[in-house]
């Protein structure tokens, strides 16, 4: 697969919130296949080192899907590279957590990093 246009990156990020927001792990990880068919790797920058992304959302989902509500607050793709602005809504906790979101597409490997703000 040669590297996504903007269309299709931006219709892939606003494809996985609107799964996880629905509890959909099937159409949310048929999101991430079909941009990622080579190597996916996550980090969660200034807490772990890059890892296998697949493990990464398999472990995301189990310990946040029911509590986490995603609101899309900004979205900007320039070229191969997004980033978006996320407030992650936990009702149950009275909580936001706001992240920035970086993607970058590099044929059929995506790299992915979560600054998560706690503050």
């Amino acid at each position: 697969m040669s590297t996504p246009n903007s269309a299709t990156i931006s219709a892939f990020i606003h494809a996985q919130v609107q799964a996880w927001n629905q509890r959909d792990k099937k159409a949310f990880l048929a999101a991430y296949r079909k941009i990622a068919p080579g190597k996916l790797t996550i980090e969660y920058v200034g807490r772990s080192a890059p890892a296998d992304g697949w493990a990464v959302l398999e472990q995301m989902w189990e310990n946040t899907n029911a509590i986490v509500d995603i609101e899309e607050v900004l979205l900007s793709v320039n070229g191969s590279e997004a980033a978006c602005h996320n407030i992650n809504h936990m009702p149950s906790r009275d909580l936001k957590i706001h992240t920035v979101e970086l993607y970058a597409f590099d044929g059929d490997d995506v790299n992915v990093r979560y600054f998560i703000n706690n503050n």
